[in-house]
């Protein structure tokens, strides 16, 4: 007898309707992609719901869709179909949150897509599943689900670190919903927690420490291969008498503690500037 797929194929339907009217409307495109400035100055919350409605193309919405049918039916049978649709939802809109905050100073940062609310179902899964096997389309092999998620991780941390326009991946939107997805799953299912407690702990726990980090020290998402550490500690300098190297650590080192102490904003123009030139020998 085959799981019913209910709300994931209602899903399905509803993200294909609007990725085909964004697809060919570029003004209904533009009125609901997600955009920093059209958010935080705007207030157009809406937004962080419509954004994942939206995909770049039929292959994006594939590749999503194709996701979110093999890991809900089985979620939808273990948690009914209320709590999936929170499960659901709860993961789009924390995927779009960290994505805001970690591009709050970007403000023509723009993203669309399901992936945050599909990484929250795909991690629901591996928290119940960590044994089971996830294998990949068009590649001959697999890999515990509990490998998968532990690398996703790992992957999605480091790459929004680089911060690179270049992959057009939302990896923050990614792991956002992915913590969502793992933090919602003992409430849904808590049978299931006292077994698998240590994937769990093995997503939240780095996730938590990087989160912790920026925060407290937003330079980390601003220099490249800086993880926190004092600055004449940093790797790659480039070769320079020892009286101009130290002089100019000690000035990095002064606008870092600025920026943990106040934010960016506390940084003059000229400050900035300075920032960037320095920066660019690190």
């Amino acid at each position: 007898m085959e799981t019913p797929n209910i709300i994931g194929t209602a899903i399905l339907l509803l993200t294909g309707l609007v990725t085909y009217k964004g697809l060919h409307d570029y003004h209904f495109k533009e009125a609901y992609i997600f955009e920093v400035d059209k958010i935080l100055i705007g207030k157009e919350y809406k937004r962080l719901l419509s954004s994942s409605f939206l995909h770049a193309g039929w292959l994006h919405f594939g590749f999503n869709m194709l996701a979110l049918l093999s890991f809900s039916a089985s979620l939808e049978v273990l948690f009914g179909s209320v709590n999936f649709l929170i499960l659901y939802f709860a993961s789009m809109i924390g995927g779009d949150l960290l994505a805001l905050y970690i591009h709050r100073n970007h403000g023509d940062y723009r993203a669309l897509g399901a992936s945050g609310a599909v990484s929250g179902v795909i991690f629901a899964s591996i928290v119940l599943f960590p044994d089971a096997t996830i294998s990949f389309f068009l590649l001959p092999f697999h890999i515990k689900s509990w490998i998968f998620g532990i690398l996703f991780v790992l992957i999605s941390i480091f790459a929004i670190k680089r911060q690179s326009a270049d992959d057009n991946i939302g990896h923050e939107a990614h792991l956002g919903g992915a913590i969502v997805g793992t933090l919602l799953t003992p409430l849904f299912a808590p049978s299931f927690l006292e077994i698998n407690w240590w994937i769990i702990a093995a997503i939240v726990l780095p996730t938590a420490a990087f989160l912790i980090l920026i925060v407290r020290n937003p330079a980390v998402m601003m220099v490249e291969k800086y993880w926190g550490e004092n600055v004449e500690m940093m790797k790659n300098w480039k070769q320079k008498p020892p009286e101009t190297k130290r002089s100019r650590a000690e000035e990095l080192d002064d606008l870092l503690d600025k920026i943990r102490r106040s934010g960016m904003k506390s940084l003059s123009k000229k400050e900035k500037e300075r920032l960037d030139e320095l920066t660019k020998d690190v």
